[in-house]
Parts: structure tokens; sequence; C-alpha cells
């Protein structure tokens, strides 16, 4: 095991690499110039020039992108364009926020796609069918119009939740927005897993020897379809990064979903290149816990 933490961690370097190689390519080839959308319409073309030279922009590429790699292996993320603050302090002042959503989304993902998982497993074909239709229908709503509706019947006509700021009170919407498709995917794979395990040997042994049926669902059904459905909440850690960014713009929320969005649309090629190393390592960190609890959940695998 030991090992197999060593090798997953060491991978993780050409990993973050790739991504930082990527999105530098991305964010240099997309059209606009971030010194103009710093100066607006302000500014001779000479002190555009000036800027240029002063910020590097003006170098080869392959210039630019080691000069980066060699900040970041220091810790330094570099300065943002628009402000001049340093990157790395800006993305740690927003990254609290922006985790605590995603987390308390995906925790509540995994209790309610798990619950309907099995219930619609163990259950008769009406309430597999209405609890289907429920998750195809958390699949089928897009982030932003799911956050509209939850502010307008909620938010504004009920007057139950805050829709901005910060606080539990004001997390409770974004939560359900974020969490809705996650938990729709986690149902769909928790009773897809849990209808091929059902028919294994084992199971009609633990009946046959008069085990009740809460007993033989929980803790030999579930436990052996965890596998598959472990491997989708790894991904679906992704999937929450990215609809935090369309979340925290709907609900005005402090975190890293809308610096991404503001940093994108100034072309601030710092900033949006910190956030997307940051989110990766983030993703990668989830998924390598995510390989660790193979192990633990299933005894007969082992790590060469």
């Amino acid at each position: 095991m030991g090992r197999y933490v060593l090798r997953r961690v060491v991978l993780i370097i050409p990993v973050l690499f790739g991504v930082s190689l990527f999105t530098f390519l991305m964010i240099h080839l997309v059209p606009g110039d971030p010194v103009r959308v710093m100066m607006g319409t302000s500014g001779s073309a000479e002190d555009a020039e000036r800027i240029r030279n002063e910020l590097g922009l003006n170098d080869p590429l392959h210039q630019q992108f080691i000069r980066y790699i060699g900040h970041v292996l220091q810790g330094d993320f570099g300065n943002s364009i628009r402000s001049g603050q340093p990157v790395l302090r800006e993305i740690s002042e927003r990254l609290p926020s922006t985790l605590e959503l995603t987390g308390v989304a995906m925790a509540t993902a995994v209790v309610v796609g798990l619950t309907l998982g099995v219930a619609a497993a163990a259950s008769g074909p009406r309430a597999d069918a209405a609890i289907m239709a429920f998750a195809l229908l958390g699949i089928s709503m897009p982030y932003f119009w799911s956050g509209i509706l939850l502010i307008l019947l909620f938010g504004l006509k009920l007057d139950w939740f805050p829709i901005a700021g910060t606080g539990p009170m004001a997390l409770v919407l974004p939560t359900i927005t974020l969490a809705m498709p996650a938990s729709a995917v986690l149902a769909r794979m928790t009773r897809s897993s849990m209808l091929e395990v059902l028919n294994q040997d084992f199971v009609r042994t633990a009946r046959a020897k008069g085990l009740r049926e809460r007993v033989v669902v929980i803790r030999h059904v579930l436990k052996n379809a965890l596998i598959p459905v472990v491997t989708i909440i790894g991904l679906q850690a992704g999937t929450l990064l990215a609809g935090a960014v369309i979340v925290e713009s709907v609900f005005s929320r402090p975190g890293l979903g809308r610096y991404t969005v503001t940093a994108i649309q100034a072309r601030d090629f710092p900033q949006v290149q910190g956030i997307v190393l940051v989110s990766a390592a983030v993703y990668v960190f989830v998924n390598l816990t995510v390989d660790l609890l193979y192990a633990f959940i299933d005894p007969r695998i082992r790590y060469q």
C-alpha cells in the first residue's frame, strides 16, 4: 500500500504540469488583450506597449511558460494584471468559501444519492420508476436554471432563505442547486450497481440464513456495490468544482467561481492559471483519496 501511495503521489507531478501547460496555451490563444482590458478606453498605444514589456507579455510563449513554472515551483503564482496583488493570496482568500460549498454539496449528494439508489433497487417497480424519474429531472436541470427557480420560490416568494451572502442559511439554496445533479447521478449508479449484486449467490445465501432484508441490503448488497459508486463520487468532485463557478455567480457568493468569471473576462492570465492549477490539485487529491478507499471498502483489492 505504501508503495502504491508513493507512486500515485509521484504521478501527480506530470498531471499538474500537463494541466499548467494546457491552461497556459489555451489562455494565450483566447482573443483579447489583457492590457487593453486593464486600461479601458484610456491610454495610448505607447503606454500599452510599455505595460506589456513590463509584464513580459511580449516575450515568446515558451519563455513566458518557463518563467511561470519556475515561479510556481517557488510558491509564487505571480501577480494579478488587474489588481497587482499576489494571485496565491487572492485565491487563498476565496478558496475556503468554494470548498465549503462543494464539500457540503458533495456530502448532501452522497447522502441523498445513496438513499435514493438503495430505495430504487430494493423497492417495487412503482417506487423505482418514481425515483428514477426524479433522478432524470435532476440531471436535466442546468445549474443556472435550477438556481434561479430556487431563488424565485424560496428566496423571493416564500422568503425562507437569503438569496446572497454568506452564513449557514445563505448556504442552503446554493448547496441544493449544486448537489441536485450529482445526487441524481449517484442515485442512478447506486441503483444499477445494486441490481447487479442482488443476483449474486452470496445474497441468496444470506437470505437463506434468515437474515432480515434490511441487513442483507445494507451489509451485503450495498457494501459490495460501492466500488463503482465511490469512483463516480471522485469524478463528481470535478463536476462540483466546475459547477461552483456558475452557482457562485448566480448566488453572488464570494468564492473562486465569481473570481474565475471575472479573471476570464479581464484576460488576467496569472489569475486564470492559478485558479486552474489549484482546482486541478484539489481534484487530483480527491481522486487519490478515492483510490485509497478502494482497499478499505473491498478487502479483496490489493495494490501491487
